[in-house]
């Protein structure tokens, strides 16, 4: 799982905005909406990284559709301190 998150977080053009996005999530589960207000970011770019991020198992979505709230996983949880080595890494 080390090598994914490094991967999705650093390896690609994305991963910046990716950390930020995870940064808010683990404030507190928002939606799409609500994400793209606080990481300044448009929706579509938004629901592009979570498409990315909930493929990896990163991030999950609680409902369906446009109002789906998005938290992070047991996994993501469980790998904080290498997500935080990569935030750190990113800064």
């Amino acid at each position: 799982m080390e090598a994914v998150l490094w991967y999705v977080l650093a390896g690609t053009r994305g991963g910046v905005n990716r950390v930020r996005m995870l940064r808010a999530l683990d404030d507190r589960p928002r939606n799409a909406n609500q994400l793209a207000e606080e990481v300044d970011l448009n929706y579509d770019t938004i629901r592009h990284h979570l498409d990315v991020l909930t493929d990896n198992n990163v991030v999950k979505a609680s409902g369906n559709d446009y109002g789906a709230v998005y938290l992070l996983t047991d996994m993501a949880h469980d790998h904080w301190g290498i997500i935080e080595d990569i935030m750190t890494e990113l800064d």
